[in-house]
C-alpha cells in the first residue's frame, strides 16, 4: 500500500487536473465528465497499472457521491424556475422511468435474447438520467427555464425510482401486488422525510448563531446527508429525501447563503470528478470492445424508442408542444448513475451483472459523446432556445444577533431591472434600509436620490421581521422594475412574449388584508399545500395498514432497530394510542367533525404553517376515519389498524399507534407552536394586528 504523502499527492493531482478538466471540456465542447473518465482509465490496469475492481466498494462510493451531487443540485435550484415545470418534472421522473424500462426491456429481451427479468433489469439501468450531466450540460445549453426546471426535477428525482426498481429486480425476490405499495411508500416517505428535514434545517439555521460563517455550509450539507441516512433507515427513499431536503434549504433564507451556494458547487465539482474517475478506474477495456455492439443496440432502442415514447406518456396530459417534447426526449443524458446501479446489480449477483456493467460503460460514453455534444445545437434547430437568461440577483444575509437584525449584501447583476433606479423608488418596508452602497472602488452612504448601477453593491440592514418583505421587495423591482406592484406580484417566470405556454401553473391573485401587511409573497389561499399533505398522509396510511395486514397478521412482532421499535399487529377499537376504546362510535362522530370543521377553516387560510399543520390532522382523521367506516366490524364501529410498538412488543412501554395518528399528534404540536408563536390563519401576526391597529388610533386621535 502506498504511504501517506504519495497517496495524498495522487488524490490532489487528481482533483487538479480535473479542475483543468473542466476548463477544457469548455473549450473543446466536450461533457467534463468524459475526461473524468479518461482520468481514471489512464490510471487504471491499462495503461499506469492501477489495480481496482471492488465492485462493493465503487457501488457505495457511487451512492455516497451521488448524495453529495443530489444535494449541490436541490441547494442551486431555484424553486421560482421549476415550479412552472413540476408537474411535468415528476411525471418524467415516474411515469417515463416505467414507460422507459418496458420499451427498453421488451426490445432487449426480442433482440439480444435476454431472460425476461434480466432484460427489465437493464432497462431499469438505463432508464436513469444523470443528475451530474444534467445539471453540468443543461445549464449552458441556453433553454428557456420550463424545459431547464422539468428536465432538473426530472434529474434530481428519478434515482429513486430507478434504485428501487434495479433492487428489486436484481434481487430475484417474487414481485407480487404489494410491491408497487411498497415503492409509492418509500418514495412518498423519502419526500415527506426530505421536506421535514429540510425546513427543520432551514429554521435551525436562521436561529443559530454559529461562531463561524464556513460552518453554515457544513451545517447545510450535513443536513442534507442526514436526511438520506435517515430515509434509508427509515426503508424510504434516502436519495429522494436528500434532493427534497436540499431543494428545501435552497430555497429558505438561509444565512450566508451565497457562500452556502459556493461550497455545495464545490462539493459537487468534487463529488463528480471522484465518481468518474473511480468509475474509470473500474473499468476494463479489454472486456469493453465485447459490449460494444449490444451497448449500440440499446442505445438505438433507448434514443429511437424508448426516450421519444417514454416522455410523450409522461408530457402529453400537460400538452407540451411537439418541439418541446422532441428535446425533452433528446435531453435526456446519462452518465454515472447508470453505471452505479450496473454496479449495484453486480452486488445483488444479478445475471449477466458484468455484461451489464461493460455495455452501460460503453452506452454511457458514447450517448454523452452524442448527446450532450448537440444539445445547443439540437435546441437552436427546434426553436427552444432561450438565448442568455439574466443572471440570478445575489441576496446574501449575514445574522445580526445581538441586534435581532440581518445584513443583506445585494449585488446588482447586469441586465437587471434596478439599474437605474432611485432608492426612494425601491420602497423597502419599514424596518430595513440601504446602509451602504459599493461602487467600484468607491463606498459611500446612499440618499434617497442615489441611483442605482449595474454592479452596485448594496448592503441592506433589516430587522428580522421586514426581512422577507425586503427581500421580496427587491427581488421584484430586479425582475419587474420600479413599477413592480409592493403587495400583490407572484414570484413566477413569465412566458414570453409569443411563446405560449400551456404547461405552466396558473396565476394566483394576490390578496388585499384590510389594512394588515400581507406576507411578503402573496398566493392564493393554501388550500392546495393542506389538500396536498391530506392526500400524502392518507396514502401513506393506507398503504402501510395495507402492508401491515398482509405481512403481519398471526406473526410475532418484528424486532427493529435493536428492540427500539417493534413492527406488530394491532386492531384498535379506540382513538389514537388506543384511547378511549369502548367509545368507538363516538370517535367516528368526532372524526368526521374534525373533517367537517377543517374543510371549512381551509377557505380562510393564508398561512403555510397552518396549513401544514392542518393537511397533517386532515390526513391523519380521514386515514382512521376510513378503518372506522370499511373495517370491522361495521360503519362507525370498525377497527384501526395500529402497527408500531415503541420500546417494547404489545405497547408495554407505548402505545401502539399508526401513521395517522403520528401525523394526528404531530399536526397537533404544530398547531399549538403557531398559536404560542402568535401565527394567525392569515398568514399574519398577532403583533402585527395589534400594532396596526395602535397606528390607526394614533392616525385618527
Amino acid at each position: 500500500m502506498p504511504s501517506l504523502e504519495v497517496l495524498l499527492g495522487v488524490v490532489a493531482a487528481v482533483v487538479l487536473l480535473g479542475v483543468i478538466a473542466v476548463r477544457a471540456s469548455v473549450r473543446l465542447g466536450l461533457p467534463s465528465l468524459l475526461l473524468y473518465l479518461a482520468i481514471g482509465m489512464l490510471l487504471g490496469e491499462s495503461v499506469i497499472g492501477v489495480q481496482f475492481s471492488d465492485a462493493p466498494l465503487t457501488g457505495s462510493m457511487g451512492l455516497a457521491a451521488l448524495v453529495l451531487i443530489l444535494a449541490e443540485g436541490g441547494l442551486t435550484t431555484r424553486w421560482q424556475a421549476v415550479r412552472p415545470s413540476l408537474g411535468v418534472g415528476v411525471a418524467l421522473s415516474t411515469v417515463a422511468v416505467v414507460v422507459s424500462i418496458a420499451v427498453v426491456g421488451t426490445a432487449l429481451h426480442l433482440v439480444l435474447d435476454l431472460e425476461w427479468r434480466t432484460a427489465f433489469l437493464w432497462g431499469a439501468v438505463l432508464s436513469s438520467t444523470d443528475a451530474a450531466a444534467v445539471f453540468s450540460v443543461l445549464r449552458g445549453a441556453g433553454v428557456s427555464r420550463r424545459l431547464a426546471g422539468a428536465l432538473e426535477l426530472e434529474a434530481g428525482a428519478n434515482d429513486a425510482p430507478v434504485v428501487l426498481a434495479v433492487i428489486l429486480l436484481a434481487s430475484g425476490d417474487p414481485i407480487t401486488w404489494l410491491t408497487p405499495l411498497l415503492v409509492a411508500y418509500e418514495l412518498a416517505a423519502g419526500g415527506a422525510i426530505g421536506a421535514l428535514l429540510g425546513l427543520g434545517g432551514a429554521w435551525a439555521l436562521r436561529r443559530a448563531a454559529l461562531p463561524a460563517t464556513g460552518l453554515y455550509p457544513l451545517a447545510t450539507i450535513a443536513v442534507c446527508v442526514l436526511a438520506y441516512s435517515t430515509g434509508q433507515l427509515a426503508h424510504a427513499s434516502g436519495l429522494l429525501a436528500t434532493y427534497v431536503a436540499a431543494l428545501v434549504l435552497g430555497n429558505s433564507d438561509l444565512p450566508h447563503r451565497g457562500g452556502v451556494h459556493s461550497f455545495a458547487e464545490g462539493t459537487g465539482w468534487l463529488a463528480q470528478i471522484g465518481l468518474f474517475v473511480m468509475l474509470g478506474l473500474f473499468a476494463s477495456p479489454p472486456r469493453l470492445m465485447d459490449a460494444v455492439v449490444p451497448a449500440l443496440i440499446a442505445g438505438v432502442v433507448l434514443i429511437v424508442a424508448a426516450r421519444p415514447l417514454s416522455v410523450v406518456a409522461a408530457a402529453a396530459p400537460f400538452r407540451v408542444p411537439w418541439r418541446e417534447q422532441a428535446f425533452l426526449s433528446w435531453a435526456g443524458l446519462r452518465g454515472a448513475v447508470p453505471i452505479v446501479m450496473a454496479t449495484i446489480a453486480f452486488v445483488e449477483g444479478a445475471p449477466s451483472a458484468q455484461a451489464l456493467v461493460d455495455v452501460v460503460f460503453v452506452l454511457v460514453v458514447v450517448l454523452t459523446l452524442l448527446q450532450g455534444t448537440t444539445l445547443p445545437w439540437v435546441a437552436r434547430r427546434l426553436g427552444v432556445a432561450s438565448g442568455v437568461e439574466p443572471r440570478r440577483l445575489a441576496v446574501d444575509a449575514a445574522p445580526l444577533d445581538e441586534l435581532s437584525a440581518d445584513l443583506l449584501q445585494v449585488c446588482v447583476p447586469v441586465g437587471s431591472k434596478l439599474r437605474g433606479v432611485y432608492l426612494r423608488e425601491l420602497r423597502l418596508p419599514r424596518g430595513a434600509t440601504v446602509s451602504l452602497v459599493v461602487r467600484g472602488e468607491e463606498a459611500f452612504t446612499p440618499t434617497s436620490e442615489t441611483r442605482l448601477r449595474e454592479l452596485d453593491q448594496l448592503l441592506v440592514v433589516t430587522t428580522l421581521d421586514a426581512r422577507p418583505a425586503a427581500e421580496e421587495r427587491i427581488r421584484a423591482v430586479d425582475e419587474r422594475g420600479r413599477l413592480a406592484g409592493w403587495r400583490a406580484e407572484l414570484e413566477q417566470a413569465e412566458p414570453r412574449a409569443g411563446a405560449s405556454s400551456p404547461w405552466r401553473w396558473p396565476m394566483r391573485r394576490a390578496r388585499e388584508d384590510g389594512g394588515v401587511s400581507a406576507p411578503s409573497i402573496a398566493t392564493a389561499p393554501r388550500v392546495r399545500l393542506l389538500s396536498l399533505i391530506a392526500v400524502l398522509v392518507l396514502a401513506a396510511d393506507i398503504v402501510t395498514k395495507v402492508i401491515a395486514v398482509a405481512q403481519l397478521e398471526g406473526r410475532e412482532p418484528v424486532e427493529l432497530l435493536g428492540g427500539l421499535v417493534y413492527l406488530q399487529l394491532v386492531r384498535n377499537p379506540g382513538a389514537a394510542f388506543s384511547l378511549a376504546t369502548g367509545y368507538t362510535w363516538l370517535l367516528t362522530i368526532v372524526a368526521i367533525a374534525v373533517v367537517v370543521v377543517i374543510v371549512r377553516v381551509a377557505r380562510r387560510l393564508w398561512s403555510t404553517g397552518w396549513a401544514v399543520a392542518l393537511g397533517l390532522v386532515l390526513g391523519g382523521a380521514l386515514g382512521n376515519l376510513t378503518d372506522r367506516m370499511f373495517r370491522a366490524p361495521g360503519p362507525l364501529q370498525g377497527h384501526v389498524v395500529d402497527m408500531v410498538s415503541l420500546f417494547a412488543p404489545d405497547g408495554r412501554a407505548w402505545p401502539v399507534f399508526n401513521v395517522a395518528d403520528s401525523s394526528i399528534v404531530g399536526g397537533g404540536v404544530l398547531l399549538v407552536l403557531l398559536a404560542l408563536l402568535g401565527r394567525e390563519l392569515d398568514g399574519t401576526r398577532t403583533a402585527d394586528r395589534k400594532n396596526a391597529k395602535d397606528a390607526k388610533d394614533e392616525e385618527a386621535a
